[in-house]
C-alpha cells in the first residue's frame, strides 16, 4: 500500500505529535508499505529529501511563519502529486494545509484518514487569534472531506468542542509507544550523567518548556514535597531553550526555578536509550497539563511501561492512562497543593501504584497501532 502522510513538522522536530507520526510511519514501513511523509523544511539545514528508517521524507521550503504554523508555497503542487499516486492519504492535525490536501484527495477519490491530535490554543494577540480562526476553519474542512477521523480516546472526543460534532466518523486508536530495551549499565550511565546521588528521590517530567504544560505548578509544588522528602529532585527532560513562541513563559519561570537550586535539573532532549533509563530511574513522573492542547500524553504510557507511576491532570483523554491502569494519581488542573500531595503519596507508597507494564507495552506497541491503522485504511478504502 502506498501511504501519503502529511503534517507540518516531522523529526528531528521534538513534540508528541512528531514522535507519534515518526513511530507510526516507521512501523507501517516495517510492515511492507511504501510510506511518504510531506512536511516543512522548518530548519534550512535539514535535507529537502531523505529516507529515514525506510520512510521517504520530503521537506518543503518555508516562506514565512504564521504563529506556530508555516507557509510553504510548493505545498499545493507536491500535495497533488503525492495524493495522485497514493492508495491512501493520512493527515495529522493541527495543520493548516490539511484542508487543501483533504479536498484534493476527495476530488481524486483517495481514501483519506484524518488523525486529530489535539485542539489548538495559541497565546493572546492579533496574529495568534487570526491563526486560531484559520486553523479552526481548516480543521472543519478537513473533517468534512475526510472519510474517517482517528483520535486517542473517546473521552477526549466527547469533551472536545470540535470532535463532538464528528463522532459518527470517529475511530479510536491508541498512540504508538516504542522504547528501546536497556541494561542496568545504561541506567548506571544515566545516573552518572545526571549526577544522581544515593538517597535522592527523583521526580521526572518530560515535555517542551511550554505554557500549556503547567510547569509552574510543579515548580510551586516542589517546596511542599521537600518538606516531606528533603532529598527530592526534579529532572526535566525535553527542549527547554529557544522553544518557539514560549520566550516570555521561559523568562517568567527562570527565577522561580533558580530558587530551587540543586533540586531542579534540566537534562535537554535525550536519545532513546537515555530517555528509557531516565524513566526507569524516576520514582514518579508528572504531567500537569492545563488544557485540551494535551489530548493524551504518551509519556504517561512510556513511564508506565518502565514501571514508573504517574501524576497527571484530570483532563479528558489525559486521565485515561491512570484510570485504565491504576498506575498513578489524578489531580485537579492548576492545583500545586494537590500536585504535591499526589507526588508525596506515591513517594511514600510506590508499591500501591504498580500495574502490569508488560500488558501496557503490548497494548500500545507501535506494531499493534500500525495494524489498527491498516484496518482503518482498508475500511475506508472499501467504502
Amino acid at each position: 500500500m502506498r501511504i501519503f502522510i502529511a503534517l507540518t513538522y516531522y523529526r528531528p522536530h521534538y513534540s508528541g505529535l512528531t514522535i507519534y507520526v515518526e513511530r507510526l510511519a516507521r512501523a507501517l514501513a516495517e510492515r511492507g508499505h511504501r510510506v511518504t511523509v510531506l512536511t516543512s523544511r522548518y530548519d534550512p539545514q535539514l535535507e529537502s529529501h531523505e529516507v529515514r528508517d525506510g520512510v521517504e521524507v520530503i521537506r518543503l521550503n518555508v516562506l514565512m511563519r504564521i504563529s506556530k504554523g508555516v507557509l510553504m508555497p510548493a505545498m499545493p503542487l507536491w500535495a497533488l502529486k503525492l495524493a495522485r499516486r497514493a492508495d491512501v492519504v493520512s493527515l495529522h492535525v493541527p495543520q493548516l494545509d490539511a484542508a487543501f490536501i483533504s479536498l484534493i484527495s476527495r476530488w481524486l477519490g483517495k481514501p483519506t484518514l484524518l488523525t486529530y491530535h489535539c485542539d489548538l490554543r495559541l497565546p493572546k494577540g492579533l496574529i495568534h487569534k487570526l491563526a486560531n480562526q484559520v486553523s479552526h476553519l481548516a480543521n472543519r474542512l478537513s473533517a468534512l472531506a475526510s472519510h474517517a477521523i482517528v483520535t486517542n480516546t473517546r473521552d477526549y472526543a466527547e469533551n472536545s468542542s470540535f470532535l463532538q460534532h464528528y463522532l459518527k466518523k470517529l475511530q479510536v486508536i491508541p498512540p504508538p509507544v516504542t522504547l528501546p530495551a536497556i541494561q542496568q549499565a545504561d541506567v548506571s550511565a544515566f545516573r552518572q550523567k545526571a549526577n544522581i546521588l544515593p538517597g535522592q528521590r527523583i521526580i521526572g517530567m518530560a515535555a517542551r518548556l511550554a505554557a500549556e504544560k503547567g510547569i509552574e505548578y510543579l515548580v510551586q509544588a516542589l517546596p511542599l514535597v521537600l518538606q516531606r522528602h528533603p532529598h527530592a529532585r526534579v529532572l526535566f527532560v525535553g527542549q527547554y531553550q529557544d522553544v518557539f513562541g514560549e520566550e516570555v513563559y521561559a523568562r517568567k519561570l527562570a527565577p522561580m526555578i533558580q530558587e530551587l537550586g540543586e533540586h531542579w535539573t534540566f537534562m535537554g532532549v535525550l536519545p532513546p536509550a537515555e530517555f528509557a533509563a531516565f524513566l526507569r530511574q524516576a520514582e514518579v513522573t508528572v504531567l500537569p497539563s492545563l488544557n485540551s492542547t494535551e489530548s493524551f500524553g504518551m509519556v504517561q504510557i512510556e513511564s508506565m511501561v518502565c514501571g514508573t507511576p504517574v501524576v497527571a491532570s484530570d483532563l479528558p483523554g489525559v486521565r485515561q492512562p491512570v484510570l485504565t491502569t491504576g498506575m498513578g494519581r489524578l489531580v485537579p488542573v492548576a492545583d500545586a497543593a494537590a500536585l504535591a500531595e499526589a507526588i508525596i503519596a506515591i513517594l511514600d507508597d510506590p508499591e500501591s501504584y504498580q500495574g502490569d507494564p508488560d500488558r501496557i507495552a503490548q497494548e500500545y506497541a507501535s506494531e499493534r497501532v500500525a495494524a489498527l491503522y491498516e484496518s482503518a485504511f482498508d475500511s475506508i478504502s472499501r467504502k
